[in-house]
C-alpha cells in the first residue's frame, strides 16, 4: 500500500493575534513545543511517509517560509493554493497531484497543521489502521477522536452501524452544539470530528465528481491548472462537500491526546504547566496566580493574585483578556484601530 501525508497549513490564525500575523501564522510558530507547529506536524508522521511522499497545501505567501521550514521535503511538494477555496478543493486538488505521480490507488492521510498530540506512537498506529481501513473497504476514514470533555468548539460525529471491529458507518456529522448538547451527545457516544481524513485519492475523488458541484466543473476544465483551478471553485468545506454527502463514510475511534490549538485558551490544555496550572511560555513568575496562559517574547511577566488569564507580549505589544473571552480575538480586531492591529 502507498501511503501519502498530506497536511493543510493555509490561514492566518487570527486567534493568535497579536504573534500571529498574516507573514508568520500561527502554524508557523512554536506554541506547543520549541518548534514551529507545522514542523512537529510534519515529523510526527515521519513513521508513516517519507519527506518525497508528504505534500504540504498552504497560502501562496507562505511557500518560502513553508520552505526554509522544511527543507527535507522535495520543494514540489510544497504546494501553493493562490486563493483560499476551502478543504474540499484543497484536498480534491492534493488528491489529483497524488494520482498524476502514483495512481489512484494510493492512500492519502490528510491532517492539520495546527493539532497538539500527547501520544505520538497511538496516533501514527490508529492513522496507519485507518489507512488499511480505507484500501480494504474503499471507503472514505475518518479519525474520531474520543472526547475528553463537553467542547462546544469543535464538531462531532454519530457512529452508526459496525462495519468490522473498530469500524462503524458515520451516521451524521453535528456542526459545533451547544454544552449542554455536547454533553448528551459525548454520553451517546459521539466522537469528536478531529479532521484527520484517510482514502485512497481515486475514491475521494470518484466522490468529488459524482457529489460536489462546488469543485467538481473546475477539477474536470483545470486538471493542470492550479490558477484556474481554485479561481473558479466555490469555497466549501470537506465535511459539507462531499462527506456529509456520501454513503461511503467509515469511522474509527482514536484516542492519543489529541487537541486542536484553536485559541490561547487552548494553550493551557497542551503546555506543560507548572503547579498552579500556569503554562507559560518566556520569563514568567506567578505569585498566588493559578491557571493563566503566558506567552512572552523578549519581557518579563509578573502574576500577582490573577487567575484565568491570558497575557501575550510580543514586540511591545501587551495584550490582556481571559482564557474565556480569547476565543473571540476576531471581535476584538474588528474594533481596533487598524494601526493598532498592524504595528507586530
Amino acid at each position: 500500500m502507498s501511503t501519502w501525508v498530506v497536511v493543510l497549513a493555509g490561514g492566518v490564525g487570527s486567534r493568535f493575534w497579536p504573534l500571529s500575523t498574516p507573514d508568520r501564522p500561527k502554524q508557523l510558530l512554536p506554541l506547543v513545543s520549541g518548534t514551529p507547529l507545522l514542523v512537529d506536524a510534519v515529523r510526527r508522521l515521519r513513521p508513516l511517509a517519507e519527506p518525497e511522499r508528504v505534500l504540504i497545501l498552504t497560502n501562496a505567501g507562505l511557500r518560502p517560509a513553508v520552505r526554509a521550514l522544511l527543507p527535507e521535503v522535495p520543494a514540489e511538494n510544497i504546494i501553493a493554493e493562490p486563493r483560499a477555496g476551502g478543504t474540499a478543493a484543497a484536498l480534491a486538488w492534493g488528491s489529483q497531484e497524488i494520482t498524476r505521480r502514483d495512481g489512484p490507488d494510493a492512500v492519502m492521510i490528510s491532517v492539520h497543521a495546527d493539532w497538539a498530540v500527547g501520544d505520538p506512537d497511538r496516533f501514527v498506529a490508529t492513522l496507519r489502521d485507518a489507512a488499511m481501513t480505507a484500501a480494504t473497504f474503499k471507503s472514505l476514514v475518518t479519525v474520531g477522536v474520543v472526547p475528553t470533555r463537553p467542547d462546544p468548539g469543535f464538531g462531532y460525529i454519530e457512529p452508526g452501524e459496525t462495519i468490522a471491529p473498530g469500524v462503524r458507518r458515520v451516521s451524521r456529522f453535528v456542526e459545533k452544539p451547544g454544552r449542554d448538547r455536547a454533553d448528551e451527545m459525548i454520553k451517546k457516544g459521539y466522537l469528536w470530528n478531529s479532521g484527520s481524513f484517510v482514502w485512497r485519492v481515486g475514491d475521494f475523488l470518484d466522490d468529488v465528481r459524482r457529489l460536489t458541484p462546488e469543485v467538481a466543473p473546475a477539477l474536470h476544465a483545470h486538471a493542470n491548472d492550479i490558477d484556474g483551478f481554485f479561481r473558479d471553485v466555490t469555497p466549501i468545506s470537506v465535511d459539507v462537500g462531499v462527506l456529509e454527502r456520501s454513503d461511503r463514510v467509515l469511522v474509527m475511534p482514536g484516542a492519543f491526546g489529541w487537541d486542536d490549538v484553536g485559541t490561547w485558551g487552548a494553550l493551557r490544555r497542551v503546555r506543560a504547566r507548572d503547579g498552579a496550572g500556569n503554562a507559560a511560555s518566556g520569563t514568567t513568575y506567578a505569585v498566588e496566580a493559578r491557571d493563566n496562559v503566558v506567552h512572552s517574547e523578549g519581557a518579563t511577566v509578573v502574576l500577582y493574585g490573577v487567575d484565568d488569564l491570558v497575557v501575550v507580549v510580543e514586540h511591545g505589544m501587551v495584550l490582556v483578556t481571559t482564557v474565556d473571552r480569547s476565543s473571540d480575538l476576531k471581535g476584538l480586531i474588528d474594533r481596533l484601530p487598524g494601526a493598532v492591529v498592524t504595528r507586530s
